[in-house]
């Protein structure tokens, strides 16, 4: 197999020659067809995340095929199409697990962080953790649901059912969440960096009732706002832009510091929350509905010997949705 992988943190990504693993007990092998390049692979690869093992393949938006099944393995075939996520195992016993809060579990493993991932021509997956895909849709354009959908779904309801949200930050998990919010009907106020006028006009074109810059207030106070961009200043200019009682949700795995601010924004009852991980229910939920929502995700796909291309460009902004990688 061929993988791109991280040997230190800091460092471009390798292309390196690697034997070919067996799952194990419980495991299954899955030939990668197309892997999502995410935000928090460059929190990965930046060292930015406490921990990390290393050397590591990263990528977890994950879909392939099943081409070796370990023993125990029920309910999922050869040749099936998966779809890998971040949350890659979970110990189902901690207290969390057995409260059906096993995002929060005590001895996680994360796929493309504490177990390897995509930036392959293969990977082994635990199987319970693997989501069956069928086969509609292409694999490219199935790949950013693995992570942008799925974490921006679990933010979607933690932000409740408000009318009126705001998006901070409208890269790949935006651009889906904003169609969902649209199907389902809601208004859509998206935020960009200053004079990001071709992401605000992508945004309009999704479907968004307004888009403007992140220091800009909108034009109507929001019930909930979702910050998607990891920049911690964002914080109170959101909790600014929401109304009495409303919240302002946290989705990234990694932000840099909240600056201080004014109790004042904070309090008649607002709320500031954030998102972790999220739940294999999470998955199937999101799965199951997204045919019906009619997503469409845009995408820049690159060969998997160009991730450190593809996780560059994300870095500066050079495209609008999400990158992929297709061995």
């Amino acid at each position: 197999m061929y993988a791109m992988v991280l040997k230190k943190a800091g460092m471009n990504l390798e292309w390196t020659e690697l034997p070919e693993r067996q799952p194990g007990p419980g495991e299954i092998r899955v030939k990668v067809l197309a892997c999502g390049v995410c935000r928090t692979d460059l929190h990965v690869l930046d060292g930015e995340l406490p921990d990390p093992k290393v050397p590591i393949i990263p990528g977890h938006e994950i879909i392939g095929r099943i081409d070796a099944i370990g023993a125990g393995v029920e309910g999922l075939q050869m040749g099936e199409r998966v779809g890998i996520p971040w949350l890659g195992h979970t110990c189902g016993v901690c207290p969390f697990c057995v409260s059906h809060e096993e995002n929060l579990c005590d001895r996680p493993l994360f796929t493309g962080y504490t177990r390897d991932g995509g930036f392959a021509t293969s990977t082994i997956a635990d199987a319970r953790f693997a989501f069956p895909l069928g086969e509609t849709g292409s694999d490219v354009s199935l790949a950013p649901l693995l992570c942008a959908g799925l974490i921006g779904w679990r933010s979607l309801k933690i932000a409740g059912d408000g009318k009126t949200l705001g998006f901070y930050g409208f890269g790949a998990a935006a651009h889906i969440l904003a169609q969902v919010a649209v199907w389902q009907g809601r208004s859509v106020f998206a935020f960009t960096r200053p004079g990001d006028t071709s992401t605000q006009s992508f945004a309009r074109q999704l479907g968004a009732k307004w888009a403007g810059a992140s220091d800009e207030r909108p034009p109507e106070l929001l019930d909930a706002a979702i910050i998607f961009a990891p920049v911690g200043d964002l914080v109170p200019l959101a909790l600014k832009a929401v109304r009495k009682g409303g919240r302002v949700v946290c989705a990234g795995i990694h932000m840099s510091d909240i600056p201080q601010f004014p109790y004042q924004i904070l309090w008649d009852e607002r709320q500031l929350v954030s998102v972790a991980n999220l739940t294999r229910q999470d998955g199937i939920e999101f799965l199951r509905l997204a045919p019906q929502m009619g997503i469409v995700t845009k995408t820049a796909s690159y060969p998997l010997g160009q991730a450190n291309q593809a996780l560059a460009d994300l870095r500066a902004g050079r495209f609008e949705g999400a990158a992929v990688l297709v061995p």
